[in-house]
C-alpha cells in the first residue's frame, strides 16, 4: 500500500504544500511499494498506472519485469499492433465468453503468432470451429505457457476436433492444465513434459477425447508437485475395455503433493486408476458414477483403506434427490460441512439410487468401523407416490454396511419410509442383524400412527434383545 503522506515532486509543485515527497526513497524501496501494490490489486494490467505517473517509475517498473511479475492482456479489444507500444514482455490471453468477442475473433487467432511470449491463454465459452482454429494456429511450441484454459460452449452440440500435432505435444512450463469438453489427442504426451503441473482439470470429455487409466498415470506419474486432479468424462462410453477382468499388477505411483481429487465416470475406470496409484496427503474427495446396474470395485475399496484420510470418519450423511443419490463422509462430529469423501450416483428413481449405493456402500467403501452417526435426508419433500413402493429390504441392506453407528436421524419424509424396514427387522426373529451398535433413533417430524407404531415394535424387540434404542424427537 501506498503512504498517504508521500507524493511525487509534481504533486508538491502543485500544491505549494511542504510534503515530504516520495522522490526522497532509493529505487529497492520503490520498487517494493510497487510489488506490494501490484499483489494486492490481482489485475495483470494494473501496472500501466505506476508507469505513466513519470520517467523514473516507468524506468523502474520496466528495468524489473519477471519482480513484478509483468504481462500484457489481450482480449478480443485488443489489437494485436497494440502489442508494439509495449516492451517485449509475456502475454496474458483471456476470452470469458464467445457472446463478448464481437468480431475479434481474428484477433485471438492473430496475437498466438507470439507463441514464444504467451504465458497464459484462457478462453472459456467458445464455439467448436473457434476452438478448431486456434488449435490450428498452434502446432508450434508454447515454451512460455503456464496456464492452459480452454472450454468448450456449451450451446454447441459439435465436438471440437484439434490436430495432432497441438502444442508440438510438449508444454515444458504449464503449470495448470483445463480442459472442458475438449478433446486433445494425445493430451497425455503432453502432460508427461509438464514436469511442474499443479493443477490438472479434464472434465466434461468427450469418448473421442477418451485417455486410458495407464495413459493417465503415466502421465501423472511426470508431476510430482501436482495438487488438484479433476478427471471427468461425458458419457458412460468411456471406460477400460477389460471383459470383465481386473486390471494386471503393476507398480503403483505415489503422487506426493495432491490433496483434491474429483472424478466423474464409471465404476470400471476409477477402480482400474486408483489400483495404480497412491495418494498419502489426500484431504477431500469427489467421485460422481453414471448409473449401472452392478458396482463392484474392490480395488477402490483398497485404496481407501490405504489412504488415511478415510480411515476415521465419525459422520456420514446420505442425500436422495430429483437426480441423484449422494454419500458424504465427516471426519467430526459437528453439524458443519467438513466431508472429506462424497460419492454420488446418478439415476433418478429411489428404488434404483437404494440398490446403487448399497452396493457402493458394501464392496466399494471402507468398512464404516469408526461411524458413529447416520444422517439421511430426501429432497425436496414429497407427497406419498410411488416411494411407498420400494421394498422394506432395500432399505435393511442399504443400513447393513453401518453396523458401527450410534445414531440414525432420518430427516425430513424418510421416517415415513425407514419405519416399516425397521419394523419388518423386528419381526424377522434378529433384530440386530441390522445396526446392531443402534443406540439413538432421531425423528425430526411429529409421527404419525403407522410410523409411530412400527418405531414401537422396532424399539420393544431392541429391548428385548438387550440392545435398546432410544427415540428422540
Amino acid at each position: 500500500m501506498f503512504c498517504p503522506v508521500l507524493a511525487t515532486a509534481a504533486d508538491k509543485s502543485s500544491t505549494g504544500s511542504n510534503w515530504v515527497t516520495i522522490d526522497i526513497l532509493p529505487d529497492d524501496t520503490l520498487l517494493e511499494i510497487f510489488n506490494s501494490y501490484l499483489v494486492e490489486a490481482s489485475y495483470t494490467e494494473k501496472w500501466h498506472t505506476l508507469v505513466h505517473v513519470c520517467s523514473r517509475w516507468r524506468r523502474i517498473v520496466f528495468a524489473s519485469p519477471r519482480r513484478l511479475d509483468l504481462r500484457i492482456l489481450f482480449t478480443t479489444k485488443t489489437e494485436v499492433k497494440a502489442l508494439h507500444i509495449w516492451p517485449i514482455l509475456p502475454i496474458k490471453v483471456e476470452v470469458w465468453d464467445s457472446r463478448t468477442m464481437w468480431g475479434g475473433a481474428d484477433n485471438i487467432v492473430a496475437v498466438l503468432e507470439h507463441s514464444n511470449r504467451i504465458c497464459q491463454l484462457l478462453l472459456d465459452n467458445l464455439p467448436s470451429s473457434l476452438l478448431e482454429r486456434i488449435a490450428t494456429a498452434m502446432q508450434v511450441l508454447f515454451p512460455a505457457l503456464t496456464d492452459l484454459r480452454l472450454r468448450a460452449s456449451t450451446m454447441d452440440k459439435a465436438v471440437p476436433v484439434f490436430p495432432e500435432g497441438f502444442l508440438e505435444g510438449s508444454a515444458p512450463r504449464l503449470r495448470s492444465c483445463k480442459l472442458f469438453g475438449v478433446p486433445i489427442p494425445s493430451i497425455w504426451k503432453i502432460l508427461l513434459s509438464a514436469n511442474h503441473l499443479i493443477d490438472l482439470h479434464l472434465t466434461n470429455i468427450p469418448h473421442s477425447g477418451y485417455i486410458s487409466p495407464e495413459a493417465m498415470v503415466a502421465a501423472l506419474s511426470a508431476a510430482p508437485n501436482l495438487k488438484e486432479l479433476e478427471l471427468g468424462f461425458q458419457s458412460p462410453r468411456s471406460r477400460p475395455d477389460r471383459g470383465g477382468s481386473l486390471p494386471s499388477p503393476l507398480t503403483r505411483i505415489t503422487l506426493p503433493a495432491l490433496t483434491l481429487f474429483r472424478f466423474y465416470g464409471v465404476c470400471e475406470y476409477i477402480e482400474c486408476l486408483v489400483s495404480l496409484i497412491d495418494i498419502p496427503l489426500l484431504r477431500h474427495t469427489d467421485i460422481t458414477f453414471f448409473n449401472q446396474l452392478v458396482f463392484n470395485a474392490p480395488l477402490l475399496r483398497a485404496f481407501f483403506a490405504r489412504t488415511e484420510i478415510f480411515n476415521a470418519h465419525k459422520r456420514a450423511t446420505m442425500i436422495f434427490d430429483n437426480h441423484a443419490v449422494y454419500l458424504q463422509l465427516d471426519p467430526g462430529s459437528s453439524g458443519q460441512v467438513s466431508y472429506t469423501l462424497q460419492m454420488r450416483i446418478k439415476c433418478t428413481k429411489l428404488d434404483w439410487q437404494l440398490s446403487s449405493m448399497a452396493q457402493v456402500c458394501s464392496s466399494s467403501l471402507p468398512p464404516f468401523s469408526t461411524l458413529e452417526r447416520l444422517d439421511i435426508l430426501k429432497y425436496p419433500i414429497l407427497p406419498q407416490r410411488q416411494d411407498d413402493d420400494v421394498d422394506n429390504t432395500q432399505w435393511l441392506e442399504l443400513l447393513r454396511p453401518f453396523s458401527a453407528i450410534k445414531d440414525l436421524h432420518p430427516i425430513n419424509d424418510l421416517a415415513r419410509l425407514i419405519a416399516p424396514a425397521l419394523q419388518e427387522l423386528a419381526n424377522g426373529g434378529n433384530v440386530t442383524e441390522v445396526l446392531p451398535t443402534l443406540q439413538n433413533l432421531v425423528i425430526d417430524i411429529q409421527p404419525s400412527g403407522f410410523i409411530q407404531e412400527s418405531v414401537l415394535q422396532f424399539v420393544s424387540a431392541r429391548q428385548l434383545s438387550g440392545h435398546p434404542v432410544a427415540v428422540h424427537s
